[in-house]
């Protein structure tokens, strides 16, 4: 049901605005390094790596060589690791982006996105392949990225670093994610959320908004 207090929508990014699918890149890497699949979501696991890229303690450069490291593969490309990294990024529905601009008309639409450099290059690739649209910087006022600000959900302090840069109030805004924990850190600052949960989308969720 529509809130009609609501004047800002944040929007997550993957599997909410772009399908993904996690495991894709631990099995691209396992083929890469001749290693099981579940071997390498441990070692990914067990040396935090999504947290150190993600919050932007690792530069390109750093993960890349972390990867090779914690793989004991020192002969990976860039590319390779590149490739692989982004293998689990894969369509952006043009029919999301229709409902964002639709929404956009109506309220302060944002980003907040736990991700990496690389992930956002590739992205903005997709992006521009499905609807010619350059950068996620042309759909939303803001874009919140977890490396960019030290912070990943569900941290409350990136709910307040987003409402605070953004002047937004937490009770005039709803925020979309398809984490429940992500979900749960938002609601903590009286945010209004939606978990997002397939095969419902957010053009479903948001119908009302919209219209």
């Amino acid at each position: 049901m529509k809130n009609p207090q609501i004047k800002n929508i944040i929007f997550d990014l993957g599997d909410v605005i772009l399908n993904i699918d996690v495991p894709v890149a631990s099995k691209s890497f396992a083929e890469l390094s001749g290693r099981e699949q579940r071997e390498i979501l441990e070692i990914f696991r067990d040396n935090d790596i999504f947290r150190h890229f993600e919050t932007g303690s690792l530069d390109e450069a750093g993960f890349r060589d972390f990867v090779r490291k914690i793989l004991d593969f020192s002969d990976l490309s860039d590319e390779a690791i590149d490739t692989a990294w982004n293998s689990l990024l894969l369509d952006l529905p043009p029919e999301r982006v229709e409902l964002l601009q639709k929404l956009a008309t109506k309220y302060r639409i944002f980003l907040l996105s736990n991700t990496s450099s690389i992930h956002i290059t590739q992205v903005n690739k997709i992006l521009k392949a499905s609807t010619g649209i350059d950068r996620l910087e042309d759909l939303f006022e803001i874009v919140f990225l977890s490396y960019e600000m030290g912070l990943m959900k569900p941290d409350t302090r990136i709910y307040q670093k987003v409402l605070d840069q953004a002047g937004i109030n937490a009770e005039e805004t709803l925020f979309l994610d398809d984490n429940y924990d992500n979900i749960q850190g938002a609601a903590k600052l009286g945010i209004a959320t939606i978990h997002v949960q397939k095969p419902t989308t957010i053009l479903e969720y948001l119908k009302e908004y919209a219209v």
